[in-house]
């Protein structure tokens, strides 16, 4: 039978899993802090369970898709993990900013926030972890506390008091 015959959607579409480019440049390496390392291989395991779980059921109708998802969710992690290089906190307290500090700053009007920076696979606008090839983490790297740092957003440039350095142990 020819395939002008048949109807498109009469054949079970397959998902495609494919693998997720870096946003990193070439050579560049993927920072990660401890903790994020940890949390992206308990959700690799995680996954991995729940694909075991999918395989095992039987009449699932929506199988495919989900494995498709999952599935693709673990390449993604598994190359973040493959790649990542975990950066340990300074041994001392120190109040320069480097990799993995959580950050206070006051901007204009005295609005003060927190910035956490992480690598770009842990990064989180809700909890306000920043990857630490954004803009604003830029602009703190390796400054200290009670200097103030110019940061050019997509709003303007802003100047950013730093008010406190602190690291997770």
């Amino acid at each position: 039978m020819s395939k002008a015959f048949t109807r498109e959607d009469d054949q079970p579409e397959m998902p495609v899993v494919s693998r997720r480019v870096s946003s990193l440049p070439p050579g560049t390496q993927n920072l990660m802090t401890p903790d994020g390392e940890r949390r992206l291989r308990e959700e690799l395991t995680s996954l991995q369970a729940a694909r075991e779980q999918l395989v095992a059921a039987k009449g699932n109708p929506d199988k495919a898709q989900q494995l498709a998802a999952i599935e693709q969710r673990a390449l993604i992690l598994d190359g973040c993990l493959r790649t990542a290089s975990a950066v340990q906190p300074p041994a001392t307290r120190d109040s320069r900013v480097r990799f993995g500090a959580t950050v206070t700053v006051r901007g204009a009007g005295g609005v003060e926030a927190r910035h956490r920076i992480v690598g770009v696979d842990e990064a989180d606008f809700d909890r306000g972890w920043v990857s630490w090839r954004s803009p604003i983490a830029k602009a703190l790297l390796n400054a200290s506390v009670g200097q103030r740092v110019r940061v050019k957003l997509p709003g303007g440039e802003q100047e950013l008091e730093i008010l406190a350095v602190d690291y997770e142990q």
